[in-house]
């Protein structure tokens, strides 16, 4: 099993390091199993797209479902009976399989898709208004950056 370690990349992140791990937290969710492969790339700032391979599995074949930051892919195949004639060898993958990816914070499935064998699942990260880079002023020395007024002395009687 090779392991990759995304901890430099994750440093340069302040307040992101929840999506580097989102990447790194794949493999280790799934355990040793490699079925089915998948590819995982960033399409813009924001946008991620997972690809499975899943040649053979329909619509019908595939459950996708969200969970407490979770993604869940179940494929169920009904076991295809060949009454023709007996496997000389299989290698055609027909079994089930579970797959789970975790997911960064804000970050949240945008739609899916099955095409040619691929299913294509695509991630949007959507942050809080609050939680967006906002630039901040820098004022010169000599400007006061509270203004004050001079206090009106009062007169005693």
């Amino acid at each position: 099993m090779m392991s990759y370690d995304f901890s430099p990349l994750s440093r340069s992140f302040i307040g992101f390091d929840r999506m580097a791990s989102l990447i790194d937290n794949a493999s280790k969710l799934s355990g040793t199993n490699t079925y089915p492969p998948y590819n995982i790339s960033q399409i813009s700032e924001d946008d991620y797209l997972i690809e499975l391979a899943v040649a053979g599995f329909s619509e019908d074949d595939l459950s996708l479902e969200t969970h407490e930051n979770v993604l869940s892919i179940i494929g169920t195949k009904a076991a295809n009976e060949n009454t023709t004639g007996e496997y000389l060898h299989r290698g055609i993958a027909e079994r089930g399989f579970e797959r789970r990816f975790q997911m960064a914070d804000h970050v949240r499935v945008n739609g899916a898709s099955l095409e040619n064998g691929l299913l294509q699942i695509s991630l949007k990260r959507e942050l809080p208004e609050a939680m967006k880079p906002r630039k901040i002023s820098i004022t010169k020395a000599n400007e006061n950056l509270i203004s004050s007024k001079p206090s009106r002395k009062r007169k005693t009687a």
